[in-house]
């Protein structure tokens, strides 16, 4: 019975939480597999710029470091930033998964060319330094918003009827205009619109929340988990330094709901 840990990459409240918590109806996981979403205890407002990566990052490494002393088989980020992967990979041996180097992969195995569809201008420098790190530029169609500012909390609920037509819309330009054989949700907050957009696309749709679940059962069940050479450990870990800094930043902050 795997338990993964699910990294929520805000200082969300029990009811943001239990949305982004949604995710998990839009996969079929096995009946003995469980779900814990956890959200960081400090962020930045948005992550839009380095300044903000790196606040993340933090956030998340500090929110996943117990996570295999607490018997968790698996870690998911909940971002497609992948914030935090790496340092977790070299400090736990339990699979540490993010959703946006995964999402662009499994992209390639159902075509030859991508198209990632963003929520807003803002976001297109985070999703294009992504496609660069992983070196995916020759592959990617195209990176598109449809320019809705986004709400981390709540992107679509209750709001349908004004979102999904501009999403189906900006991701048919990728299809049609930029050629692109696969399209991407370039959030995990999409998820609500996946089955719209899926049903109405000629091309497959990846959302990345519950591949990177699926993804985590697949790692457990074949015994494979990264490579400590690719992520090696520290010489010497500073758990407490790094919780001391969050415990004092959360207190700065208030502990806000961003």
């Amino acid at each position: 019975m795997p338990r993964i840990l699910v990294i929520n990459p805000f200082p969300l409240d029990e009811a943001g939480v239990a949305r982004r918590a949604a995710q998990g109806g839009h996969v079929a996981l096995d009946p003995g597999t469980e779900l814990v979403f956890r959200p960081v205890r400090i962020g930045p407002t948005s992550f839009s710029s380095p300044h903000d990566w790196l606040l993340m990052d933090l956030g998340i490494h500090e929110a996943g470091l117990s996570a295999e002393a607490e018997g968790f088989d698996a870690v998911v980020i909940d971002t497609m930033s992948d914030s935090g992967m790496a340092a977790l990979r070299s400090v736990l041996t339990i699979p540490v998964i993010g959703p946006g180097k995964a999402s662009l992969l499994h992209a390639l195995t159902l075509g030859h060319r991508f198209s990632v569809l963003a929520q807003w201008k803002p976001a297109l420098p985070r999703y294009r330094k992504v496609i660069r790190d992983f070196g995916f530029e020759r592959q990617c169609a195209s990176v598109r918003s449809f320019d809705v500012e986004p709400d981390f909390v709540n992107l679509t609920d209750g709001k349908e009827d004004a979102t999904f037509p501009i999403m189906l819309e900006t991701a048919r330009r990728c299809v049609e205009e930029d050629g692109a054989d696969v399209v991407v949700l370039g959030s995990t907050t999409m998820h609500g619109a996946a089955a719209y957009l899926a049903a109405h696309l000629p091309v497959p749709l990846v959302n990345p929340g519950p591949l990177s679940y699926k993804l985590a059962e697949t790692l457990l069940a074949l015994g494979l988990t990264h490579s400590r050479k690719a992520f090696p450990a520290p010489q010497v870990r500073k758990d407490a330094l790094v919780r001391r800094v969050v415990s004092r930043a959360a207190i700065f902050d208030g502990n806000k709901i961003f």
